[in-house]
C-alpha cells in the first residue's frame, strides 16, 4: 500500500519550496521596476532640462516598465496557485491525521431532515461525511456527490464507480489541478441555471434579423464619417430611426435571451478549464470512457463552445460601459448581442445539461478518488447474490479518529434478520447503527469503507436515531418518531431489502405500548424481508426474540463503573446485558437515589 502521508508531505515541501522561489523573482521584480521607474526619471530629465537626449529614448524605460509589470503579475498568479497546491496538501495531512472538521464544504444545503437517514448518520454539516469526502469546486460536483450519498446506486452503478475511482486514485496531480484552478471561485458555477437558460428558444428569425442589424450598424458608421467629413445628418437620421424600429420589434425577443443571462453566464472560465482539461485525459474504465463519450459527442470540443459563449458574455457586460451606452441604439449592439446568444443556444444549447452532467459525475469521482487514495486500507465492498445480507467485518465509523474508532463485526441475512442492541446510553449502541448505516452509504455509493470486509446485497437504508420533537410543526417527539417509522416500514416494501437501524424504540411512551408496538413493527419488517438493528436499554424488548424465534437475536454492550467513573470498552458481545449502574451514576454524581 502506498503512504498518502509521505507523498503529500513530499509534495508539500516542492510547493512550499516554489512559493519561496517565487518570493524572491517577487522581491527582486518589485525592486527591477524601482529601477526602471528612476532611470525613466532621469531620461525625462536629460530630455526635458538638458535636451541631452531624443525623446525616442523614453519609450525604452517604458517597454521595460510594462514588461516588468506584466511579468510581475505572472509571478503572483503562479506564487498564488502554488500557495493553493500547499493548502491542499496540508488539508491533505489534516484528513489523514483526522485534523480535517471545518475545514471542507459542509454541504448543509443538501440537508433534509425528513429524509429517511440523511440526519441520523450525519451525511452534511460540520463534521459530515460530505466535508470528509468533497473536493468538488462546481455546484454541479457538490450536488452529485450530494445525490450519491442520498440515493443508493444500483449494483452495476456502483461497480462501474469502483471501477472509475481505483483508476482515478492516483491521479494526484488533477486533483491538485481541480483544486489549485477552483480555489478563486470555488462551487461558483451555477449548472442549473446555465442549463435552463440554454435549453430555452425564441422563435426570432436569425439568420434574417443579424443581417439586417448588421447592415443598420454599418450604415450608421458610414453616415457618421459622412458627418465628418461635412455631409448633412440626414441619412444618420434615418439610420437610427430604422434602428430604434427594429429595437422596438425585437424587444420582447431581447428581454428574453437577455432574462437571467448575466447569472447564467457567471465563471464561465472555471467551467471551460475544467472541460479542456477533462477533455485531455485518458481514461481506460468503462465508467470514464462512457463519461469522456459524454464531452466528445458534440460538433466541436465543448470547452471551445463555452470560450465562445464566454467572449459573448463579456460582450454583455461591456454594456455598462458609458460609450456603448451612447452607441447603443444606432448600433443596435444589444440586440446584436442577444441575437448572437441567441445563434449559440440553437447550436450547442442542447448540449450544455450533458456537459454540465460530465463535470458533476468527474467532480463526485474525483473526491471518492481521493477519500480512497488518503485511505488505502479501506476496500471496497463486495456485493452478494444472497438476499439480504449485511455482513460487515471489524467495521469501524469514518467520522471518528483512527485512534477512538472501535471495531465491531456484524452479521444480517436471512437466518438473522434483526439484532436487538442492549446496553446502558454511552455504551455504543448508536455508534453501531450509525457505523453501520454510513458504511452502507458509503458501499451503494461506490466508495470504499471503513472496515476489514464487508459483503452486502443491495440495501435500501430507513434509520430513526436523531428524530427531534418539533416547535414549529407541532409534533412531540414520539408522534416525529412514529411518522418516521412509518416511513420506514413503507420502505419495506419496496423492490429491494431495507436495513433499518433504530434506536431506542418507542422510548416516548409507557412500557404496555411500546412492547406492543415494538413486536408488531419488527414482525412487519421482518415479514416484509428486512433487515437491521434495535438498540434499547429497556430489558423488557429484548423478551421479542422469543417472538421472532430464529429471526432475531440478541447481543448487547457492557459498561463497568469503579471508583464514581464509567467505562466502556464499546465491544459488541452476544446475549442480553446482565447488569445496569444506571442508579450507582445517578449516586456518582451527589443525586439522593
Amino acid at each position: 500500500m502506498s503512504d498518502p502521508a509521505a507523498e503529500y508531505a513530499r509534495r508539500l515541501q516542492l510547493r512550499e519550496s516554489e512559493v519561496a522561489r517565487l518570493e524572491r523573482w517577487h522581491i527582486w521584480t518589485g525592486n527591477l521596476r524601482l529601477l526602471v521607474f528612476a532611470a525613466a526619471a532621469l531620461l525625462l530629465w536629460l530630455y526635458a532640462k538638458r535636451h541631452a537626449i531624443s525623446g525616442w529614448w523614453l519609450l525604452l524605460p517604458l517597454a521595460a516598465f510594462i514588461a516588468l509589470v506584466v511579468y510581475h503579475e505572472t509571478i503572483l498568479r503562479r506564487q498564488a496557485q502554488a500557495r493553493r497546491a500547499a493548502d491542499y496538501y496540508r488539508q491533505g495531512i489534516d484528513r489523514i491525521g483526522d485534523k480535517w472538521i471545518g475545514q471542507g464544504e459542509t454541504g448543509e444545503r443538501f440537508h433534509d431532515p425528513e429524509h429517511v437517514y440523511c440526519e441520523d448518520l450525519d451525511l452534511f454539516g460540520r463534521g459530515s461525511l460530505f466535508e470528509l469526502l468533497s473536493r468538488a469546486r462546481t455546484r454541479i460536483g457538490e450536488q452529485r456527490l450530494a445525490s450519491w450519498l442520498l440515493h443508493p446506486a444500483e449494483v452495476e452503478e456502483v461497480l462501474s464507480r469502483q471501477q472509475a475511482v481505483t483508476e482515478l486514485r492516483d491521479k494526484l496531480d488533477l486533483r491538485e489541478w481541480l483544486a489549485v484552478l477552483g480555489r478563486e471561485a470555488q462551487t461558483g458555477l451555477h449548472p442549473d441555471e446555465l442549463a435552463a437558460w440554454a435549453e430555452q428558444r425564441t422563435h426570432v428569425t436569425l439568420p434574417f434579423w443579424r443581417i439586417v442589424s448588421l447592415l443598420i450598424a454599418l450604415l450608421f458608421l458610414a453616415s457618421a464619417v459622412w458627418v465628418l467629413l461635412g455631409g448633412n445628418l440626414g441619412w444618420m437620421a434615418v439610420t437610427i430611426g430604422l434602428a430604434a424600429g427594429i429595437l422596438l420589434k425585437l424587444r420582447s425577443e431581447t428581454r428574453h435571451v437577455l432574462a437571467d443571462a448575466e447569472a447564467a453566464l457567471a465563471d464561465l472560465p472555471l467551467l471551460s478549464a475544467i472541460l479542456e482539461r477533462l477533455e485531455s485525459e485518458q481514461f481506460q474504465s468503462e465508467r470514464l470512457q462512457q463519461l469522456a463519450h459524454q464531452l466528445a459527442s458534440g460538433a466541436q470540443k465543448p470547452s471551445a463552445a463555452i470560450n465562445r459563449l464566454q467572449r459573448l458574455a463579456e460582450f454583455l457586460e461591456a454594456r455598462d460601459n458609458v460609450i456603448l451606452r451612447v452607441l447603443d441604439v444606432p448600433v443596435l449592439y444589444t440586440v446584436q448581442v442577444a441575437l448572437a446568444l441567441e445563434t449559440w443556444r440553437r447550436r450547442e444549447g442542447s448540449d450544455v445539461r450533458r456537459w454540465i452532467n460530465a463535470i458533476g459525475d468527474a467532480e463526485a469521482l474525483l473526491s471518492i478518488s481521493g477519500y480512497s487514495y488518503e485511505h488505502p486500507a479501506d476496500p471496497f465492498p463486495e456485493f452478494s447474490s444472497e438476499s439480504p445480507l449485511f455482513a460487515g467485518e471489524m467495521l469501524g465509523h469514518p467520522l471518528l479518529p483512527n485512534d477512538r474508532c472501535v471495531r465491531n463485526s456484524v452479521r444480517l441475512a436471512k437466518e438473522t434478520q434483526v439484532l436487538i442492541v442492549s446496553g446502558s446510553n454511552m455504551s455504543g449502541k448508536s455508534t453501531l447503527l450509525r457505523t453501520i448505516g454510513i458504511n452502507t452509504v458509503l458501499a451503494m455509493a461506490g466508495a470504499p469503507v471503513r472496515g476489514a470486509r464487508l459483503q452486502l446485497s443491495p440495501l435500501a437504508i430507513g434509520a430513526s436515531i436523531r428524530v427531534n420533537d418539533s416547535l414549529q410543526g407541532g409534533s412531540s417527539r414520539f408522534y416525529a418518531e412514529i411518522t418516521r417509522l412509518r416511513k420506514i416500514a413503507d420502505e419495506a416494501s419496496g423492490p429491494i431489502p431495507l436495513l433499518f437501524l433504530l434506536d431506542e424504540l418507542l422510548q416516548g411512551t409507557n412500557s404496555h405500548d411500546r412492547a406492543i408496538g415494538a413486536e408488531g413493527l419488527l414482525k412487519t419488517l421482518v415479514h416484509r424481508g428486512a433487515i437491521g438493528l434495535v438498540t434499547t436499554h429497556d430489558l423488557a424488548l429484548t423478551a421479542i426474540v422469543d417472538v421472532l424465534g430464529n429471526k432475531a437475536h440478541n447481543v448487547h454492550f457492557q459498561d463497568h463503573l469503579e471508583g464514581g467513573k464509567i467505562s466502556f470498552d464499546y465491544k459488541l458481545r452476544q446475549g442480553v446485558v446482565t447488569k445496569s449502574n444506571g442508579l450507582e451514576l445517578m449516586r456518582s454524581i451527589g443525586l439522593n437515589v
